[in-house]
């Protein structure tokens, strides 16, 4: 199983990743997915994310091959889109199959949690008065993250 890992600034589509990632498989039987949007908070006007070609993808796919690693994954996807994005835009997805459902949703939980924590992106916030400002880490998305290395 190699994991599709895309960074890219187009839209993606849930439907055609699904069939994407089920296409000619009849043994899957849970497919969990993930989307992340671009939320309107403190008169957020758009989310500017940018990212290093190619340190980018090696890291997510790092973390997908532990996540594949982890549990008895059929499939992995990982889409993350850069650019300036407005509230609303989706802005990630990430889907996971695996032949139950809890091995789908926990991979899937694990993978989300990475991302908001480790994965090398910077994220900047243009508000609607014209400033601007760099989104720092939260110590709440550090707590859900720390508790797949509890275990």
């Amino acid at each position: 199983m190699t994991p599709r890992i895309a960074i890219q600034e187009a839209p993606f589509d849930l439907a055609e990743e699904t069939a994407r990632l089920t296409e000619g498989r009849s043994d899957i039987g849970g497919l969990a997915s993930f989307i992340g949007l671009c939320r309107a908070d403190d008169g957020l006007a758009a989310m500017v994310l940018e990212h290093y070609p190619g340190m980018t993808e090696r890291a997510i796919t790092r973390i997908a091959e532990e996540a594949a690693g982890r549990w008895p994954l059929f499939g992995i996807t990982v889409i993350h889109r850069v650019g300036r994005l407005p509230p609303g835009a989706p802005i990630v997805l990430v889907l996971t199959a695996s032949a139950h459902r809890a091995a789908a949703l926990e991979s899937c939980a694990f993978l989300i949690d990475w991302l908001k924590t480790g994965a090398p992106f910077w994220k900047r916030e243009e508000l609607a008065d014209g400033e601007s400002r760099w989104v720092e880490a939260k110590a709440a998305d550090d707590a859900a993250a720390a508790r797949w290395t509890a275990a």
